[in-house]
């Protein structure tokens, strides 16, 4: 992945997202920001207990770092419904009352307007349609994963947008690998058609589920990146909930300019 560093923060970029110019996304360390221990660097999740005014810091040190207009989020509650955002959806901290939309995708076509997933050890999933220029971010927890939020995301684009799965692009960003996705209890949390992704023992590699679950939902193998990075094995890097329990949450953003 491509390396960035603007206004003393740090993210990651996609290689073949990056080449649409029209196009901002970043994946945040959680180096940098405002946040004090144990939410230390860029934390920005309300959620979890942290100084609310240093979450909103932290927030629009991202948002200056692209030069977008909102930052758009999502009540995640692990499932698989998914939003088209319209002007009624954005977050801003003059409007943290507002009622965000109880997802764990969004998709959208409005310029300045970017979505943010927050994570830590579930995988965000960003997608670019750079035809119908249409982007989605995608909260991608073992739950949602299960139940095949990324197709649901592609099938909400082609239906409600007109997306040809064939032109979109697709990245999968840093998250809980197949070196620490342990389920004990897999064979009541894990449909056995998933099971072939366990190794001899109970560890799952999720990144390959949604690898192939793009390519189910139409996507094409060379428009799909993974970053392959485990974000309980870099912790120094990271927001990990297997990893260190009371934690913070990482930003995967991207917006149309």
């Amino acid at each position: 992945m491509l390396i960035n560093k603007k206004n003393g923060l740090e993210y990651l970029r996609f290689p073949n997202l990056a080449k649409y110019p029209e196009l901002d996304h970043g994946i945040f360390t959680r180096k940098g920001g405002l946040s004090e221990a144990p939410f230390n660097g860029l934390n920005v999740a309300y959620s979890v207990n942290d100084d609310y005014e240093k979450v909103t810091g932290n927030r629009n040190l991202i948002l200056k770092s692209f030069g977008g207009e909102f930052l758009i989020c999502a009540h995640q509650v692990h499932g698989i419904d998914v939003h088209v955002i319209t002007d009624d959806y954005f977050d801003r901290p003059e409007s943290a009352g507002k009622k965000l939309p109880e997802c764990d995708a969004l998709i959208t076509d409005i310029p300045g307007k970017y979505i943010m997933i927050q994570v830590a050890d579930c995988q965000p999933v960003l997608l670019y349609d750079p035809v119908k220029k249409i982007i989605a971010g995608i909260h991608s927890g073992w739950r949602s994963s299960v139940k095949n939020i990324i197709g649901n995301t592609v099938s909400e684009m082609k239906e409600k947008k007109d997306s040809d799965p064939a032109d979109i692009v697709a990245g999968i960003g840093p998250s809980l690998g197949p070196c620490c996705a342990e389920f004990i209890n897999y064979k009541n949390e894990i449909p056995e058609k998933l099971w072939s992704y366990k190794d001899g023992q109970d560890y799952f590699n999720f990144w390959h589920i949604s690898h192939d679950q793009l390519i189910e939902a139409g996507v094409l193998t060379e428009n799909i990146f993974s970053s392959n990075v485990c974000t309980k094995c870099n912790t120094e890097s990271y927001f990990s909930h297997r990893g260190e329990l009371k934690t913070g949450r990482f930003a995967a953003v991207i917006g149309l300019k």
